[in-house]
């Protein structure tokens, strides 16, 4: 049998998506297609990424998104309001791994869903080939603690964001409804169906063969991506290396488009989003700074929570308490101090003393360059069923 051309087949898995799919960048193409590919690889791995597709309003195209890589993905099981018991059962059961499909997951983690902690958990612990879940099996006192294996390829849909702890571990495609200059094809189930699930069996194929240039293979990632991120991405760039071509490029830019993306979007913690506004908003470019203009300026932001913390504003006490928790370069903790003016001493706080915190916390400056995704080759092809 010939080699596998993993580039072409990649291509042709991003064509199906672009068929039906309407995502926001290029960069969602290239990660959705890899992610794809990668649940057929899921043991080469020591961890794998949720895919979150992820939207403010209905309509954005999220569930369609999901109703393709159902077609591409091995054992699909979509589980809309599945309880925790019944997908660890299905990961660890004899049928094999499935890959979960959780369509509308705001009705679990969304304002109005109450306390879902047993399935974040799930969730959480299954990110890992090491995760398991344990569970009292047995009668009274002839019970046993078992572990139940989580590790599973996990894709998600829904409205608004998800839990910290997920989305950390997430590839965040940020859906948006299409403009009337967007077209895609009608999704027609018994007729498109069959053709996913023909690249999803060549994708199998592929993958057999392309085993061992993955299984253990730690891939180079891209400059500044290292961590949870890389822990993430990993997967994606290890079966990018292995189909070989444009791919390793485009995979490399996609992670850095997306990773800088997500920073961006994540204002994290109240302590965070304080860092966040002062180096911004607050001190941009002032070497110091008193108190009483700190706050000033903190309160005339009008889309920060500043001005009304528990139904009043921030003041000097509420500032420093927040600050505290953040070291200097000399590692004390970041407190006010004596900044002297013409009309005396005043307490402040020096853009010195909190270099280093906005530095490993804050996301990147607004204007930050990002790696521009190289554009898909003229020479590739559409996807033609």
């Amino acid at each position: 049998m010939s080699a596998i051309n993993g580039a072409a087949l990649l291509d042709d898995v991003e064509a199906f998506h672009r068929r039906f799919n309407a995502f926001p960048t290029e960069a969602a193409y290239v990660a959705v297609a890899l992610w794809d590919a990668h649940a057929h690889l899921l043991d080469c791995f020591d961890s794998t990424p949720r895919i979150a597709f992820l939207s403010p309003e209905p309509g954005s195209g999220k569930s369609r998104a999901l109703e393709i890589v159902e077609t591409l993905v091995p054992q699909p099981m979509v589980a809309v309001n599945a309880s925790a018991a019944a997908l660890f059962r299905a990961v660890s059961g004899p049928e094999g791994r499935p890959t979960i499909l959780f369509d509308e997951i705001d009705t679990v983690f969304g304002p109005k869903a109450g306390d879902n902690e047993e399935l974040r958990g799930f969730l959480n612990a299954g990110h890992r080939r090491s995760g398991v879940t344990y569970r009292c099996v047995g009668d009274g006192s002839t019970q046993s603690v078992v572990p139940f294996p989580s590790y599973c390829a996990v894709a998600v849909a829904g409205l608004g964001n998800l839990p910290d702890t997920i989305m950390t571990r997430s590839i965040v495609i940020r859906m948006r409804r299409r403009a009337r200059n967007e077209t895609v094809e009608p999704f027609r189930a018994r007729i498109h169906t069959p053709q996913g699930n023909k690249l999803r069996d060549r994708l199998a194929n592929w993958a057999e063969a392309a085993r061992p240039m993955v299984d253990g293979v730690f891939p180079e990632m891209p400059d500044g991506v290292t961590d949870r991120p890389a822990d993430v991405w990993e997967p994606l760039i290890a079966v990018a290396d292995a189909a070989g071509g444009h791919w390793p490029k485009r995979a490399r830019a996609a992670c850095v488009e997306l990773v800088n993306a997500s920073k961006v979007d994540d204002k994290g913690s109240v302590g965070i989003r304080l860092l966040t506004d002062l180096r911004d908003q607050v001190l941009n470019g002032i070497d110091r700074l008193p108190t009483v203009a700190v706050l000033e300026r903190l309160h005339s932001l009008d889309e920060a929570p500043w001005a009304d913390m528990g139904g009043k504003p921030l003041d000097a006490r509420g500032l420093s308490k927040l600050l505290r928790q953040y070291m200097t370069a000399d590692n004390t903790p970041i407190a006010a101090r004596n900044i002297k003016t013409g009309g005396g001493v005043l307490k402040g706080y020096y853009a010195a003393d909190l270099t280093d915190a906005w530095a490993r916390y804050c996301p990147p400056p607004p204007g930050s360059p990002l790696l521009p995704l190289p554009p898909l080759p003229a020479s590739s092809q559409p996807y033609d069923g």
